[in-house]
C-alpha cells in the first residue's frame, strides 16, 4: 500500500515535467508540442470558461481564444513564474473573465442609450475604482509568492482543485500541498493587510 502511495507522486513527475517542456517547443512553432498541450488541458481550460462565463457557446469560445494566445505567446512562459498548466489557467480565467465584462459592459451600454441619464452615480464610479485596485493588489501580491505555493493557490483558486487534484497535477504528497497552500493564503493575507 505504501509502495503504491509512494509511486504515484513519482509517476506524476515525469508527466509534469513533459508538460513543463511543452510551451518551450510550441514558442518555436512545434505544432505536435501544441498538440500534446491542447491534449493536456482539452478539459480544464473549457471547464473553467464554463465556470466563469456560464453560457457554453461564450465558454467555448473563450477556450478557443485560450489556445490561440497558448501558441501565440507561448514565448511568454516563464516556469519560474509557476508551472505551464498553472499559466493557462490564468490566461483561461482573464479571457473569460474579460468575456463576461464585454457582455455586462454591452448591455450596460443598450441600458444607457434607452436612458437619458448618461452619468454614472458617484457611489458606483467610486465602488469600480476601489474594485479595480483590490484587483491590483492581489495580484501584485500573487506575483510575490513563488514555487509550490503559488502554483497551488492558482490551482485552487482559478480551476477549482481539490488539494488531491492539485498534488496529483503538481506532483506532490496532498499533505505537501495543503501546507503550501496554507503558507501561500496565509502570505497573501499578510501581503493584503487582512487581519485574521
Amino acid at each position: 500500500m505504501r509502495a503504491a502511495a509512494h509511486r504515484g507522486p513519482a509517476h506524476g513527475r515525469p508527466a509534469q515535467r513533459v508538460l513543463e517542456s511543452l510551451p518551450a517547443r510550441v514558442s518555436r512553432g512545434d505544432r505536435e508540442a501544441f498538440e500534446a498541450l491542447r491534449t493536456a488541458v482539452a478539459g480544464s481550460v473549457p471547464g473553467l470558461a464554463r465556470r466563469v462565463v456560464r453560457d457554453r457557446a461564450q465558454s467555448e469560445e473563450v477556450a478557443r481564444e485560450v489556445l490561440i494566445d497558448v501558441w501565440r505567446c507561448a514565448a511568454r512562459f516563464d516556469p519560474r513564474q509557476g508551472g505551464a498548466l498553472a499559466w493557462i489557467m490564468t490566461l483561461t480565467h482573464r479571457r473569460a473573465v474579460d468575456r463576461v465584462r464585454s457582455v455586462q459592459a454591452a448591455a450596460d451600454r443598450e441600458v444607457r442609450a434607452g436612458s437619458r441619464d448618461h452619468a454614472p452615480a458617484f457611489d458606483e464610479v467610486s465602488e469600480r475604482v476601489e474594485q479595480r485596485l483590490e484587483r491590483e493588489q492581489v495580484r501584485r501580491c500573487l506575483q510575490q509568492l513563488t514555487g509550490l505555493p503559488r502554483e497551488s493557490v492558482t490551482l485552487a483558486h482559478y480551476r477549482g482543485s481539490t488539494c488531491q487534484q492539485t498534488a496529483e497535477v503538481l506532483g506532490a504528497a496532498p499533505g505537501t500541498v495543503r501546507t503550501r497552500l496554507r503558507d501561500g493564503l496565509i502570505r497573501l493575507r499578510d501581503c493584503l493587510g487582512v487581519s485574521s
